[in-house]
C-alpha cells in the first residue's frame, strides 16, 4: 500500500504511513495491525475484557494463539492434556483458561500435542504468519523479534492486547527513526549475538527510547534470517519500541513454500515480492539518532551485570565501579558486582559456571543449535557442570534437529534435550536456577532473578554457551574452532515482477474474497462489538495530592517491579503484596526495613519519584502498572521511562509524568523524604508542593491527558471509528489479499467460519544448510 508522500522516507516511515486508519491533529495515530500473536500469559484478562463487554474477536484469521512462557519443557511422551500434564496449579490455569478462550472466540490454536507449539516468536516466521511490510504485535516485549523480516513489530500489554482483539488497531504515535549501521565484516567465531550484545553496550539499554532501529550496512545484510531475528530481537534490550531490517533476497527465499506465506510462484506472491521489494528505506532519509560501527571491532561478547548493558568482551575483566564516570552507573555496577558474587579485576576466562541454557526466542532455531552442535560433538560437558539444558524454540525445530541427528550429539556429550518452550529464559516454569548459581544463557535477559530468585545470568552466543559446558568456565570460542567470517547466506535471487495492475480473480472463492469486505459474515471480520461501543469507562484523573516515595534507582525493570512468579495469574487485581518483592522482603518473608514502601507513611504513597533514569525497562507485561496500582500508587514521576510501561500506565488510569529537570526533580524528592506531601495536578499539567508552590511544570500527550481526565476507555472510543476501519479493510483486501487468513480459515456454507489447522512447514524448506554456517 504505498503512500502518495513524496519526501525520502525511512523504513519505519513507510510501514507505519501503509497502516494509518486516522490520525488526529495532535500525532495520535490509529495503526491497523495485519498480525497478532497471543500466549498463555498476558491474555486471560483481555479475553474476558472482551466477555465482559459482549465483545468478540474482530480478526480471527489475523490471530494465532499458543501456549510458551509456563509450560514444563519435560518430555511428553506421556502427554494427554495440560489438566493432568502441568503440575503448577496457577501455571495450569493461565494454559487451560487460554484453550478455553481459544475455543469460545474460534481462534487458530498450536497446543502442547501439537508439534508446531513452540516459542511465539518462533513460530510466527516459521509458519509465514509474520510477513514483510506488515505490523505485528504480542503481549510480549520481544515482538522485536519479527522486525528482521520488514515488519513494524512490537510488544503491547493486556489492555492493548484486548483493544486489538476488539479491533484490530492500536492508538499509538510516531517513534523516531534511529540508524544503526554495521560495516565491514565480522572476525571468525563473531555472530549475530555479539554483534546485538555490543550495540547495546555502545547505546545503553536506554540508548534507543522512543525509536525505532533500523538495522544496516553489510554485516547486517550478510546474516542470514534467523541471525536477523536474533539481532531485532534484542531491540527492546536497547531502549527501542521495535527494530527492523528491510527484506530482501535472503528474505523472500525464507518466506517460500512457508503455509501461511503467498504461495510460492503465484500471482499473490509476485504481488507481494514487488511490494515487498519497495520497503527500504530511500537514499536521503534522515534519522533522528545515528550509531556506526565497525563489524572488525566486534570480538565474542558476554555480560557481567544484571542489564544487558553490561557488556564486556571475552578477552576483558570484571570492571570497577570507577570505570564509569556517572553516579549511577557507578552505584549501579557496584549493585551489580555484589548480586553477581564477582570482583573487579578478575579475567572473565577465570569465572566458572554451574549450567548452562541455550535457548529463548532470541537463539532457538535450527542455525542456534546447530552452530551449538559444531562446538560440542564427541566432547562432554566439564564435571563442574551441573545442568546443561537444549530447548528449541518450536516443535518443529525439534524434529528437524533430530532428523540431523543434533539431539544425539548433545545427549551424548551430557546435555538435556528438551520440549519447545520459553524454559529458563525467565524462570516462569520448573527450569530455574538455585540462588547464586551462574548460567552461561543464549537468553536476552540478565536482570536480578530473572531465571530464578538470586540466580545469576550471563548473556552469550549459542557457540559461546556450548564452549562454556565443555571447559566449565567463560572461554573465548576462537581458541577452540577455526572457521571462516561471516558470510551472506544468498539464496537464489528471486524472480520479482512488478504488477502494476490487479490481477483478475481465479475463482469463484477467490472473487467473495475481494468483493465481500469486511461488513459481511466473512471469517476474517466479526463486526458485531457489543456494547454499543461503549466505553466500560476509567476512574477520571484530575488532581493527586499525597505523601510522594522517593525511589533512589536507576534502570528499574519490570522484573524488580514484580518478579515474574507473580504473573501467573488471570486477573488483573491482587498484586500490590508482590510489588518490588525482592526489595521489600527477605527470602524468609520478613520486611527489609530500609526499603522506602515499608517504612511508615510511605506505605500509603500514591506518587513515586524515581530519581533514576529508565523506569520501566524490560517486559511488555502489564503485571507491573497493576502492581503499583494495586498497592495505591496511581502516579510516578522519573526523569525517563520505558516506552512500553509508559504507554501501560495510561491504559490503567495512572499518570507517568518525566522530570527531566534535574533541579526540580531532586527537589520533588527533597520534598518526598522530608515527608511532605506533593500535589500533581493534570488539568494544570504542573506539580507543586504541600503548600501549594510550583516546583514544575510537565508535557503530557493531549490524547492521553483528554481521556485521564475525563476517564476514558480507548476500546470504546476507537470503535465510534468503526466505519474507518472498515474501509481500512476493505482498501487493504483489494491491495494486499495474502494478508486475509485463507490459508486456514475458510467460509462456512452459512458464511460461517471454520477454522482448520495451518499446514506444516514443509521440510525442505525449514532451514536447511545451503551455505555456510553463520560463523
Amino acid at each position: 500500500m504505498p503512500s502518495a508522500e513524496t519526501k525520502p522516507r525511512t523504513l519505519y516511515d513507510k510501514v507505519f504511513a501503509d497502516h494509518i486508519v486516522n490520525e488526529q491533529e495532535d500525532g495520535t495515530c490509529l495503526l491497523y495491525i495485519d498480525r497478532h500473536l497471543v500466549h498463555e500469559v498476558t491474555s486471560p484478562q483481555a479475553f474476558e475484557g472482551l466477555k465482559n463487554a459482549s465483545r468478540g474477536v474482530r480478526r480471527p484469521d489475523c490471530t494465532l494463539v499458543t501456549v510458551d512462557h509456563n509450560i514444563p519443557t519435560s518430555s511428553r511422551k506421556e502427554f494427554k492434556n495440560a489438566e493432568t500434564f502441568i503440575r503448577e496449579n496457577d501455571s495450569r490455569l493461565q494454559c487451560t483458561t487460554l484453550e478455553q478462550n481459544v475455543k469460545d472466540f474460534g481462534l487458530t490454536y498450536f497446543g502442547m500435542s501439537d508439534k508446531r507449539q513452540g516459542i511465539v516468536h518462533v513460530i510466527g516466521p516459521e509458519q509465514g504468519f509474520t510477513l514483510p511490510g506488515t505490523t505485528v504485535v504480542c503481549g510480549d516485549s520481544h515482538t522485536s523479534t519479527h522486525g528482521a523480516f520488514g515488519s513494524l513489530a512490537f510488544g503491547i500489554g493486556t489492555s492493548e492486547v484486548e483493544h486489538v482483539l476488539a479491533t484490530q488497531t492500536l492508538l499509538t504515535r510516531r517513534s523516531k527513526n534511529m540508524r544503526v549501521q554495521v560495516d565491514g565484516e565480522l572476525p571468525a567465531g563473531v555472530t549475530s549475538k555479539d554483534v546485538v550484545l555490543h550495540i547495546i553496550g555502545v547505546i545503553g539499554t536506554a540508548g534507543g527510547t522512543g525509536a525505532v532501529i533500523e538495522f544496516c550496512g553489510s554485516v547486517i545484510r550478510g546474516l542470514s534470517m534467523e541471525a536477523r531475528m536474533s539481532v531485532c530481537n534484542m531491540s527492546i534490550e536497547g531502549g527501542a519500541r521495535a527494530g527492523m531490517i528491510a527484506p530482501d533476497e535472503i528474505t523472500f527465499e525464507y518466506l517460500k513454500g512457508r503455509p501461511l506465506a503467498p504461495k510460492y510462484g503465484s500471482s499473490e506472491w509476485n504481488r507481494a515480492t514487488s511490494y515487498w521489494s519497495t520497503l527500504k528505506s530511500d537514499p536521503d532519509a534522515k534519522y533522528d539518532i545515528d550509531v556506526f560501527l565497525d563489524g572488525k571491532d566486534i570480538i565474542p561478547t558476554i555480560s557481567w551485570g544484571t542489564s544487558p548493558q553490561d557488556v564486556v568482551p571475552i578477552t576483558g575483566v570484571v570492571p570497577s565501579p570507577d570505570d564509569f564516570e556517572d553516579p549511577a552507573r557507578k552505584l549501579a555496577c557496584e549493585r551489580a558486582l555484589e548480586y553477581m558474587g564477582l570482583t573487579s579485576g578478575v579475567p572473565l576466562t577465570e569465572i566458572p559456571v554451574d549450567k548452562v541454557f541455550i535457548g529463548s526466542c532470541t537463539n532457538s532455531r535450527i542455525e542456534d543449535l546447530r552452530a551449538a552442535a559444531k562446538v560440542v560433538r564427541g566432547k562432554q560437558i566439564a564435571a563442574n557442570i551441573m545442568r546443561a539444558m537444549i530447548v528449541p524454540g518450536s516443535g518443529l525445530v525439534k524434529e528437524q534437529a533430530e532428523s540431523e541427528g543434533l539431539d544425539k550429539i548433545f545427549t551424548d556429550a551430557g546435555f538435556e534435550w528438551r520440549e519447545a518452550g520459553c524454559s529458563m529464559c525467565l524462570g516462569m516454569n520448573p527450569d530455574i536456577l538455585s540462588p547464586k548459581e551462574r548460567c552461561a544463557s543464549t537468553s536476552n535477559r540478565n536482570f536480578e532473578g530473572r531465571q530464578g530468585a538470586q540466580g545469576r545470568t550471563h548473556l552469550m552466543s549459542p557457540a559461546m554457551a556450548a564452549i562454556a559446558a565443555i571447559t566449565g568456565k567463560f572461554t573465548d570460542i576462537r581458541e577452540h574452532v577455526v572457521s571462516s567470517p561471516v558470510s551472506a547466506k544468498v539464496q537464489p535471487v528471486v524472480d520479482v515482477q512488478a504488477e502494476t495492475a490487479i490481477d483478475s480473480p481465479a475463482t469463484e472463492d477467490e472473487l467473495d474474497r475481494v468483493l465481500d469486505l469486511p461488513a459481511d459474515n466473512e471469517p476474517h471480520t466479526n463486526t458485531s462489538a457489543g456494547g454499543g461501543g461503549k466505553s466500560t469507562g476509567l476512574p477520571k484523573f484530575n488532581v493527586l495530592k499525597g505523601i510522594a516515595a522517593p525511589l533512589d534507582r536507576s534502570n528499574v525493570d519490570t522484573d524488580a517491579i514484580i518478579p515474574k512468579q507473580f504473573l501467573k495469574t488471570i486477573k488483573r487485581t491482587g498484586l500490590g503484596t508482590a510489588l518490588f518483592y525482592e526489595l521489600r522482603f527477605n527470602p524468609d518473608g520478613t520486611e527489609k526495613p530500609e526499603f522506602i514502601l515499608n517504612q511508615g507513611i510511605y506505605r500509603d504513597s500514591k506518587i513515586l519519584v524515581v530519581t533514576g533514569p529508565n523506569f520501566g525497562c524490560g517486559s511488555s507485561r502489564e503485571h507491573a502498572p497493576w502492581a503499583l496500582l494495586d498497592f495505591g500508587i496511581k502516579c510516578i514521576i522519573a526523569p525517563s521511562f520505558a516506552d512500553i510501561f509508559f504507554n501501560n500506565t495510561f491504559k490503567n488510569g495512572m499518570l507517568p509524568v518525566v522530570v527531566d529537570d534535574q533541579v526540580a526533580l531532586t527537589k520533588i524528592a527533597d520534598e518526598a523524604k522530608a515527608g511532605r506531601e506533593v500535589e500533581v495536578d493534570l488539568d494544570n499539567q504542573v506539580i507543586k508542593d504541600a503548600q501549594g508552590n510550583k516546583i514544575v511544570s510537565f508535557d503530557v500527550d493531549g490524547f492521553r491527558k483528554h481521556c485521564l481526565v475525563n476517564g476514558l476507555d480507548d476500546i470504546g472510543l476507537t470503535l465510534q471509528m468503526e466505519s474507518k476501519i472498515r474501509t481500512f479493510e476493505g482498501k487493504r483486501s483489494l491491495e494486499t489479499p495474502w494478508l486475509d487468513g485463507t490459508a486456514y480459515l475458510k467460509r462456512g456454507t452459512r458464511g460461517g467460519a471454520t477454522r482448520i489447522d495451518a499446514a506444516p512447514v514443509p521440510k525442505t524448506n525449514r532451514g536447511e544448510v545451503k551455505g555456510p554456517l553463520e560463523w
